[in-house]
């Protein structure tokens, strides 16, 4: 489905709240994003129509801090730290996750998956 800037989303989410990991000066999350206003759509590879300018996990670290928290390949991240990230350049989105003050990143993630399991749930309850 084709989603027209400035128009609301609904999406089904769940939150994923993941602990940095200190390495040094750094503050390691242990995973990838793709994605961003400024990007082109059809680089994504999860996104579905081609069109979708969201931000997407595209690689996780092996046992690393987002993967410890439950994140998945192929999440569509909604919202980081109270930060609306469905209309951000990809430069936004990296500096809103990496911020050094925050230990912690709360995110509200989008999946296909949750998609489906609330699709397949309400076709069940229509049904009786």
């Amino acid at each position: 489905m084709l989603h027209v800037p400035g128009d609301p989303v609904t999406a089904v989410t769940v939150q994923v709240e993941i602990n940095k990991l200190r390495y040094g000066e750094n503050l390691i999350l242990g995973f990838s994003i793709g994605g961003g206003i400024d990007q082109d759509p059809g680089q994504n590879p999860f996104s579905e129509d081609k069109c979708d300018k969201g931000i997407y996990v595209t690689n996780l670290t092996p046992d690393g801090p987002a993967e410890k928290a439950g994140l998945r390949m192929g999440d569509k991240i909604m919202q980081a730290n109270g930060w609306d990230m469905t209309m951000v350049t990809h430069d936004k989105a990296r500096k809103i996750l990496t911020k050094k003050k925050e230990n912690v990143v709360r995110l509200l993630v989008t999946r296909k998956s949750l998609e489906e399991a609330v699709k397949h749930s309400m076709c069940k309850w229509t049904k009786q």
